[in-house]
């Protein structure tokens, strides 16, 4: 049996997607993204918030560098993928990174009504949502 890789967030940017073309016109964009808890310690409400490394690959880059901006809530679902590199020292360091499988934008309509867009059409409702192709269809939940 093989072993199951697969992360599921729900979180707001941190800031806009930043997007790169590799050679080969290959698009990635990469931003990180914030998730939060909360718990009761002593009768006081804490918050502790994580944060995660998006990055996503070709079509997927290229419909969020077009629809998602800072402060956006964000269904993500992806896998685990640690790299290593060396540092400027020649320090070998190591990043963990959620590499994207599709995402979700999430909110209320009124989260929409800013936004930018150049095809597809404007979300009509938070039951609208852009696969990894731009196209719009129902939530899946």
């Amino acid at each position: 049996m093989s072993g199951i890789n697969k992360v599921i967030l729900v979180g707001h940017l941190g800031k806009d997607p930043e997007v790169r073309h590799l050679d080969g016109g290959v698009t990635v964009a990469s931003f990180p993204l914030a998730t939060s808890e909360t718990y009761n310690k002593d009768g006081k409400r804490i918050e502790q918030t994580e944060w995660h490394n998006i990055v996503l690959w070709r079509g997927l880059a290229e419909v969020a560098s077009k629809y998602l901006q800072k402060g956006k809530l964000v269904y993500i679902e992806g896998k685990l993928r640690t790299r290593s590199f060396e540092d400027r020292e020649k320090i070998k360091k190591y990043v963990t990174e959620v590499v994207a499988e599709n995402f979700t934008i999430l909110g209320r309509k009124s989260d929409f009504e800013n936004t930018p867009v150049s095809t597809g059409g404007t979300p009509k409702s938070e039951n609208d949502y852009l696969d990894a192709d731009g196209i719009s269809g129902d939530l899946p939940f």
